[in-house]
């Protein structure tokens, strides 16, 4: 008989339905206290016909068996244990399942989102290095993508100054995207955290990025924008933190540089503008 800890494994492994169907079915199962009798749990769930299917089919597959058995070995943390962060617990569509590498406690600590431009410019970049150090200081921990730019160098400055890290990945674990950040997830995962919701082998889709932004926004209580196209990730995360009711702030930049058009907008539509670190310090005071 299933448990909740391995039903949730095994439903987050399930290919052929979305995110948002296997937390429906998720809280079906919560409510009724049941995780073996999967017709009774799709009844009232609210699936599409093409969901229902494929969660019935694919439940008892020879390749659901063995990606359940390749993860159940890799730490991991369900929404139902009780060092699941409850502000990403609350958000509209939680991860069922994080796999991890690292320290599990800064989960419990104060946490600020960096996210910005992958092409990150001479000011961009000096402003992370003016603003870290005091962020670092105050044992404040720094949430970011891992990904080119200003995500992966809010993780390399805030490791050299001896701070605290996590990095939330669109690939599983075992996967590194992109490839020149290799020796930088390492360290994070080393000296930091680093968290995935997707299992060992998983390649970095295009698709993952935007689901990966949902889960930085949702754990942290203020997400700051330093640099960002008018249409980009950051601007989706940030989106995706004023849905959860997220503090957002932005660095301002000049008028005529594509890459101060998204944080300009975000200012001129109220996040906060940050001009020095204090401004962000304040945010968790």
């Amino acid at each position: 008989m299933l448990q909740a800890r391995e039903f949730l494994l095994r439903l987050s492994l399930c290919r052929g339905l979305g995110r948002i169907s296997k937390v429906r079915v998720w809280k079906r199962a919560q409510q009724l206290r049941c995780f073996d009798d999967l017709p009774r749990l799709v009844d009232g769930c609210q699936l599409s016909l093409r969901s229902q299917t494929a969660l019935l089919n694919n439940w008892t597959s020879p390749e659901l068996d063995r990606a359940v058995r390749v993860n159940q070995a890799q730490p991991h943390l369900t929404i139902d244990d009780p060092a699941y962060p409850a502000s990403l617990r609350e958000i509209f569509c939680p991860p069922l399942v994080l796999f991890y590498a690292g320290d599990l406690s800064l989960l419990k600590r104060p946490r600020l989102g960096i996210v910005g431009a992958r092409d990150a410019s001479a000011y961009g970049v000096g402003v992370l290095r003016g603003f870290l150090p005091e962020i670092v200081k105050h044992r404040l921990v720094v949430v970011s993508g891992l990904a080119r730019g200003i995500d992966g160098l809010s993780h390399r400055v805030t490791l050299e100054c001896g701070g605290m890290t996590i990095g939330v990945i669109g690939c599983g674990l075992d996967r590194c995207y992109p490839a020149e950040n290799r020796q930088l997830q390492a360290a994070v995962a080393s000296r930091g955290l680093v968290l995935s919701e997707y299992g060992r082998g998983e390649p970095p889709l295009a698709f993952h990025f935007p689901e990966r932004n949902r889960i930085i926004a949702g754990l942290v209580q203020t997400l700051l924008v330093v640099e960002a196209k008018r249409r980009s990730g950051s601007l989706i995360t940030a989106n995706l933190a004023l849905d959860e009711n997220r503090n957002v702030c932005a660095v301002p930049g000049r008028i005529d540089t594509i890459r101060s058009l998204g944080c300009n907008e975000l200012i001129a539509a109220g996040a906060k503008p940050i001009l020095r670190a204090q401004d962000l310090i304040d945010e968790f005071s």
